[in-house]
C-alpha cells in the first residue's frame, strides 16, 4: 500500500505558528517543511563580508538591491526559500511584494553559504529550483574549503562558470562590472 505524503502550500506554511523561543528557521522545499539550524558565527561573518561587497556595488552603480536572510523568496506555491544573500536588479524590483514584504519570483543572483544542515538542499533541490525559475547566477560558498562555485544560467541550465578556492577574483556575469576578491572575504571573516 502506498502512503500519500501531504505537501504544504505557501499559504499553509505562512499560517503555521512557531514558538517564540524556537531556535530554528524553516523553508518550504517542494511542499515539505524543512527545519534549518541557526547559522554559525563563521557563516554569519562570511555572509557579512559578501554583503559588504554587494551593498557597495549596489550603492556605487545603483544597479539594484541586495537583501539577505531571513526573507521569504517565493518561487511557486510549494517553494519558499530563505537564501543567505540575494540581489535583484533595478529593472526587476517589481518582484518585491511591498504589501507582504517578501520576494515573489526569482532574484537575479542568489548566494548560499554551505553548512552541515543546508548543504544537501543547497546543492540539490534548491539549486534545481533556482535553475528552473531562472535565477541568473548562483554562488555556493564553502566556508571549510574557502571556495566559491559560481553557476551561470545558460540555455535554461546552470553551468559552472568558475570555481575559486582560497584566492582569486570572482567576476559576476549577472552584475555588470562586479568583482570580488574572495581571499579578502575569508580573511576579514576570521575571528
Amino acid at each position: 500500500m502506498e502512503v500519500l505524503k501531504k505537501t504544504l502550500t505557501y499559504q499553509e506554511f505562512k499560517q503555521i505558528e512557531f514558538p517564540d523561543d524556537d531556535p530554528f528557521w524553516y523553508e518550504l522545499i517542494n511542499g515539505e517543511l524543512v527545519q534549518k539550524q541557526s547559522p554559525t558565527a563563521d557563516h554569519q561573518a562570511i555572509s557579512v563580508e559578501i554583503e559588504y561587497w554587494l551593498k557597495s556595488y549596489a550603492r556605487t552603480t545603483k544597479a539594484g538591491r541586495m537583501l539577505h536572510a531571513p526573507l521569504d523568496v517565493v518561487l511557486d506555491d510549494e517553494n519558499a526559500f530563505h537564501p543567505d544573500i540575494l540581489f535583484i536588479k533595478k529593472d526587476r524590483l517589481f518582484i518585491v511584494n511591498e504589501k507582504e514584504k517578501i520576494v515573489m519570483g526569482a532574484p537575479d543572483l542568489v548566494v548560499e553559504i554551505l553548512s552541515k544542515s543546508t548543504a544537501v538542499d543547497d546543492k540539490g533541490d534548491k539549486k534545481d529550483t533556482y535553475e528552473r525559475y531562472g535565477v541568473k547566477e548562483y554562488w555556493l560558498v564553502d566556508p571549510v574549503k574557502k571556495s566559491f562555485d559560481v553557476y551561470v544560467l545558460k540555455n535554461d541550465r546552470f553551468k559552472l562558470a568558475a570555481y575559486l578556492e582560497g584566492s582569486g577574483i570572482l567576476k559576476s556575469t549577472c552584475l555588470e562590472g562586479f568583482e570580488m576578491d574572495i581571499a579578502s572575504v575569508f580573511d576579514e571573516a576570521k575571528f
